[in-house]
Parts: C-alpha cells; sequence; structure tokens
C-alpha cells in the first residue's frame, strides 16, 4: 500500500511538473501575444511533443510527460534510449507528423471561420515544424537523418549558419552549441566501427522509406509555411 501511494505520488509530482510548466509558458507567451495565441501556440508544441512521447511508448522504450521552456520550447525525456537508428528515427519523425497534422487542423478551422488568430497558429505549428526538420542533431530532422548516415548533420552546419545570418536569435546560438558536440560526432563517424554497424544496421528499403517520408514533409511544410505567411501579409 505505501509504495502504490509513493508511485501514485511521484507519478503526480511528474505530472505537476510538466502541467505547471505548460502554464507557465502559455503564461509568458501570453504578455506577449495575448492569452489566446498563447493557449494555441503552447498547445500545438505539446502536440508535437505527444507525438514523439505515443512513438516512443508504441516501441517499448520509457519516456516522462513533455517539459517546457517559455520562449525555448519543450522537450520529452527519454529515459530509455532507442536501441537501433530506425526506432530514434521514428521517433523523430512522429513529432513532427503528428505537429503537422495540428497545424492543418487550425489552417482548415481559419479557413471555415475566417479566423486570422487560426491561421497565424497555423503558420508557427507549419514554421515550428519546418524549422525541426533542419537534418542536425539534436533537431528532429537530424534523429531522422540518421538513418541514412549521421554524415548528413554536416549539411545542417550551414543551413542553421543561414538561419543565424537571415534572423539572428539567441536560440539559434543555444541550439549551436547543442549540436556542436554531434557535429563532431558526424565528422568522426566510423561506418567500419561495430558498434556503429550493429546501431545502424538497416535496409535500404528502411532507408528509402524514411528518405521519402521525410522530402515529403519537409516540401509539404515549406509550401504551407510559405502559402500561409502570404496569406496573413
Amino acid at each position: 500500500m505505501v509504495k502504490l501511494f509513493l508511485l501514485l505520488l511521484l507519478k503526480g509530482g511528474k505530472l505537476f511538473v510538466s502541467g505547471g510548466s505548460m502554464l507557465v509558458s502559455v503564461v509568458a507567451y501570453a504578455f506577449v501575444f495575448g492569452w489566446r495565441y498563447a493557449a494555441g501556440f503552447v498547445g500545438l508544441i505539446f502536440v508535437h511533443e505527444m507525438g514523439h512521447y505515443l512513438a516512443a511508448r508504441q516501441r517499448g522504450l520509457n519516456v516522462g510527460a513533455p517539459t517546457f521552456i517559455p520562449f525555448v520550447g519543450a522537450w520529452i525525456e527519454l529515459k530509455d534510449l532507442p536501441h537501433d537508428v530506425e526506432t530514434e528515427a521514428w521517433v523523430g519523425f512522429a513529432g513532427p507528423l503528428l505537429g503537422s497534422v495540428a497545424a492543418v487542423g487550425c489552417y482548415f478551422a481559419a479557413r471555415a471561420y475566417d479566423s486570422n488568430l487560426l491561421l497565424a497558429l497555423a503558420y508557427a505549428g507549419f514554421f515550428i515544424n519546418l524549422f525541426n526538420l533542419i537534418p542536425l542533431s539534436p533537431f528532429d530532422g537530424g534523429r531522422i537523418t540518421a538513418v541514412l548516415s549521421p554524415r548528413i548533420w554536416l549539411l545542417g552546419v550551414p543551413v542553421l549558419a543561414g538561419i543565424f545570418l537571415w534572423r539572428p536569435s539567441p536560440l539559434l546560438i543555444l541550439m549551436a552549441v547543442l549540436a556542436a558536440p554531434q557535429v563532431m560526432k558526424a565528422w568522426k563517424h566510423d561506418p567500419t566501427d561495430p558498434a556503429n554497424q550493429r546501431y545502424y544496421a538497416v535496409s535500404n528499403e528502411t532507408r528509402l522509406t524514411y528518405a521519402l517520408y521525410y522530402l515529403g514533409l519537409l516540401v509539404f511544410l515549406a509550401i504551407m509555411a510559405h502559402d500561409t505567411h502570404e496569406m496573413l501579409a
């Protein structure tokens, strides 16, 4: 009985941290954008993170609820690391996929109700998920493209640098710092290493499938982000 109580208390504490950080994010964004946009924006991030959460649970990984940091984003804690690159790619892909579905829902609702607020949320959803597809770990795009080769992360370096030159942001500097060890890992990647051979052992069919998934979602989000931005303008 005591063990059950402690377990429920622990789970309740984790949910409190997740829900509390989510509420703090809504309040923080509300000071800048208003509470309606803030609630919708944080909701879109939540759906994105739940995509990762559900995919991880589907693959039998122990995973924690999302934690939010205002003006930075959110993440889920993977307590069990993926055992192979295909699992990593699947968990990475599920976030932008479910997040894109939520953005599409906002888009059609905006068209149906002629709502600029919903259209702005749709644009935010498309852009956030597109941004997360940068082929560089720890972005979701890096986790997806790892199924092809970690060396593809080297292509993400000029992409991130170009975005920074276009729209300088402290968040991009933070992401660059987090990505630096992964860039070194990609640079030193040895495909003949037995550990790498085990982790990255996937069929060519699997590589092709994820490449098509990645490029298809990338093109779709780029088009929708552009079109919704033009509609708002």
